[in-house]
């Protein structure tokens, strides 16, 4: 038995250099990881910034279409609405992965495969996003904005002085919840020739022909910074239920 595991040992020994210690290969797994922060990041902007404007349009639609005269107003908001659920039924009914592809080699084939990824992932995202932040919007009780109005303040101001600040603390742990489902969608950003994470993993199995401990390792990253980034999340909820108290 005690020889059995010394030579598991030393097998062990001998794929870990291999697959990390070798050719300096572990550099793949910390390019990967910084590739994947950055895009993980700057889409996660691009998603709040489009996700919020589309749901200002969406639910302020919804909650004023009834009110609004026919006219000019009435007709510009009701075409942008009408654009942003085309964006959101597209979006969201179509995989990420062929939205990656078609951004690379269709619409944005001028750019550079990590910026094209961030656009991508951003486009991706911002349509999740927006139904979050309309959610938020829509439970904001009707009272508020008569409440604006009452304090003089017109339509823009009531939504950005009262509603938002109040929906976005309503949605602020979902759009943390968002923030790690994109790490995990950032996987597949390899399609794009990216060398993420999951990519780095991928060309040490193709250089040492080991499979097990490179795709361990990365499965083990991914799950460090779930568990540390949902760590932070629930340290940003409990302060959040502290806070109305």
């Amino acid at each position: 038995m005690f020889y059995g595991l010394q030579m598991w040992w030393l097998d062990f020994k001998g794929t870990f250099y291999r697959c990390f210690i070798e050719d300096n290969r572990w550099q793949y797994l910390t390019k990967g990881l910084g590739n994947t922060l950055l895009i993980t990041f700057f889409s996660l902007i691009i998603g709040v910034v489009l996700g919020v404007v589309v749901a200002i349009i969406r639910s302020s639609y919804d909650k004023t279409e009834k009110e609004m005269r026919p006219g000019f107003g009435k007709a510009i908001l009701s075409i942008a609405n009408f654009i942003c659920k085309i964006y959101l039924t597209v979006i969201r009914g179509t995989p990420v992965v062929v939205q990656l592809l078609l951004g690379v080699f269709v619409i944005f084939m001028f750019m550079g495969d990590i910026t094209v990824a961030c656009i991508v992932f951003g486009v991706n995202s911002g349509a999740y996003v927006a139904e979050i932040v309309r959610s938020g919007i829509m439970s904001i009780d009707n009272g508020q904005f008569e409440a604006g109005r009452s304090l003089g303040f017109n339509y823009v101001q009531t939504m950005q002085h009262i509603v938002l600040p109040q929906a976005f603390k309503n949605v602020l742990p979902s759009l943390a919840n968002e923030f790690i489902v994109l790490i995990k969608e950032t996987s597949v950003a390899g399609y794009a020739g990216v060398i993420d994470l999951t990519k780095g993993g991928e060309i040490i199995r193709g250089r040492t022909f080991e499979a097990f401990m490179p795709l361990i390792a990365v499965a083990i990253i991914y799950l460090a910074l779930v568990l540390f980034f949902t760590f932070l999340i629930g340290k940003l909820e409990r302060r959040l239920r502290n806070s109305e108290r």
